[in-house]
């Protein structure tokens, strides 16, 4: 990390991950300045010992402004906050998909990064009982970054990072990509794809338990180990699934799984995904 103390200002200080990021923030030794509009999220601010600022003084003199607000309000929010920053400064924002879809308001001579957390990993080894209750990472539990700057200015980017590294502490490592390989992890691969199985699994556990009969701690106890042999088998080869165990795992794709899923890797898709979680009728770029 550099020697140089920051300013930063982080805008929607008390939503949810508002509130995540400045907690770590609180801890460094940079100048943070929080500000929230609602109620509810000043409140919370007040209550975890931050002081709130305007806006404007805020972002006056900041290096880095933090958008911890929801994808379908930094439209305008940045519409707002942005023609108020000075020349250079890093504007943070923590989904990729207001970014990839053009969005955010623009100017020219600006920074804009983006940095989504991966979140600590199945496969962290863990040591404490703080690190196997974080599973959202960002308190105890380590945890990788994904990150994009638009400009691939070396010194912006090593600015952002030090910050992405405070907000979402304890950080593994930040990788660097594009936005658009931003978006296509986040939502393609993570959300329409692993959120929604982990969604399905809980689905089929009920269905085992109210359909079937079997008593939920014992189908509770076969999935839970179970979804751990296939993530460590199916994504390290830790050990090869049985021969009955693939015939079981077709039979399942021939149910499941459309013969044309992969399209959701097509630009096309992703933008109908965007379009939906924005709520926009075309995806401007």
């Amino acid at each position: 990390m550099s020697d140089k103390q920051l300013t930063i200002a982080v805008i929607g200080a008390g939503g949810k991950m508002g509130m995540r990021v400045s907690n770590n923030l609180q801890r460094s030794s940079h100048t943070v300045f929080y500000v929230e509009n609602g109620e509810a999220g000043k409140a919370r601010t007040l209550e975890a010992g931050r002081e709130l600022s305007e806006a404007a003084d805020a972002v006056k003199n900041a290096d880095v402004v933090i958008l911890s607000v929801p994808d379908i309000a930094l439209g305008p929010v940045s519409a707002e906050i942005v023609p108020q920053v000075n020349p250079g400064t890093v504007v943070l924002t923590l989904d990729p998909a207001a970014a990839y879809a053009n969005l955010l308001f623009r100017r020219d001579d600006i920074e804009y990064v983006v940095a989504h957390p991966c979140h600590p990993s199945v496969f962290l080894q863990r040591k404490t009982q703080a690190e196997l209750d974080d599973t959202f990472g960002g308190i105890a539990a380590a945890q990788d970054v994904v990150a994009a700057i638009e400009s691939g200015d070396a010194e912006k980017q090593a600015i952002a990072e030090e910050v992405i590294k405070l907000m979402y502490a304890p950080v593994l490592d930040v990788h660097w990509v594009t936005v658009k390989q931003l978006a296509y992890l986040e939502p393609t691969l993570v959300e329409v794809v692993a959120c929604m199985i982990g969604d399905l699994l809980n689905e089929a556990l009920l269905e085992t338990v109210n359909k079937v009969g079997v008593p939920e701690p014992a189908a509770r106890a076969m999935l839970m180990g179970h979804v751990q042999v296939a993530l460590a088998n199916g994504l390290r080869g830790d050990n090869p699934f049985s021969d009955a165990c693939l015939i079981a795992m077709d039979y399942g794709r021939e149910k499941l799984i459309k013969d044309d899923w992969k399209s959701i890797f097509d630009d096309t898709e992703l933008d109908n995904v965007l379009k939906q979680m924005l709520h926009l009728d075309h995806i401007h770029r």
